[in-house]
């Protein structure tokens, strides 16, 4: 008996998370049960849709029993097999969550473990990309009664939005220069926003510092941080790049010429880094360190 209460209880838990996230969703958030028995979705989709409790729902005799929702037991149950995808991202996800699992009692790598990226003609590198957000955000979001509503409602589906809104979209076209010389510029930028995780913009990134000579990096997760060094107007055109896109809370901190004294590396890269320290660092081997430092970026002591 304690088995299968034990049972009942990581069952209302699923529920009620997944009730929470199917009516969080608008017209083109879809959500479907993926088993590959037709009669198991149906029975899902019976008991998301049941105003009882599924202790009330298999509240009878023996657990052998048939019940109004067509199925017997909650033993009987295969694990929960769901899909989310919005309407226009090549990506989306499925999810398999066993069948005790509750929200609480699980750690970030098995549930990660429970998540699997899917889509349509997605390289191995967005697939990674994407893994790779599933993982940050949810040591961010850290023990919560509903990770998984967290996790998709407040994160994912607004990235996949959001990639969505960029899958046919190219980067702005650079500016066509003239094949005279003209006089070299040094100059550098600093812009930060409230995160950077879409792959789409960090391949953004990535291409407009090849075609424009920019140096520099990116700082993915919470917070995003861009800082590039290069021609005057190539990183006024790298500036003018990144605006263009869709973010929350993008702050130009500045764009202006370097310090005097101060070139370009003749070395030029484009990194991506993890953490702030790792920002502090970067910028402490350009001797940059203390652009970061002055707006708040980290602090003299971070590693």
């Amino acid at each position: 008996m304690a088995n299968e209460d034990d049972l009942l209880d990581a069952l209302t838990q699923q529920l009620e998370e997944l009730k929470l996230i199917s009516y969080s969703l608008l017209p083109d958030e879809r959500f479907t049960f993926i088993s590959p028995d037709p009669d198991e979705n149906a029975t899902w989709a019976d008991l998301l849709n049941d105003v009882r409790s599924p202790s009330d729902v298999f509240s009878t005799p023996t657990s052998q029993e048939r019940t109004g929702t067509g199925t017997v037991g909650p033993e009987s149950l295969s694990p929960l097999c769901w899909r989310l995808k919005v309407d226009g991202s090549k990506a989306w996800f499925d999810v398999t969550l066993p069948s005790r699992y509750n929200g609480t009692d699980v750690s970030d790598a098995r549930l990660t473990a429970m998540i699997t990226v899917q889509g349509e003609n997605i390289s191995r590198n967005e697939h990674e990309l994407w893994n790779g957000i599933v993982r940050d955000v949810l040591v961010e979001i850290g023990a919560t009664e509903y990770p998984l509503y967290q996790l998709f409602v407040q994160h994912l589906v607004p990235l996949l939005h959001e990639e969505a809104s960029k899958t046919q979209a190219q980067p702005p076209p650079t500016t066509q220069r003239e094949g005279k010389k003209r006089e070299i510029k040094p100059f550098h930028a600093l812009l930060v926003s409230h995160h950077l995780i879409s792959p789409t913009k960090r391949r953004h990134l990535q291409q407009w510092s090849s075609s424009l000579s920019v140096t520099g990096f990116a700082k993915v997760g919470y917070p995003g941080v861009i800082y590039g060094q290069g021609d005057e107007e190539d990183i006024t055109e790298f500036v003018e790049n990144i605006k263009a896109m869709t973010w929350l809370a993008l702050r130009v901190r500045f764009v202006e010429p370097l310090p005097s004294g101060k070139e370009v590396p003749k070395e030029r890269q484009w990194l991506e880094l993890q953490k702030v320290g790792e920002v502090v660092a970067e910028m402490k081997r350009l001797e940059r360190e203390e652009f970061v430092l002055e707006m708040g970026i980290g602090s003299a002591g971070a590693k």
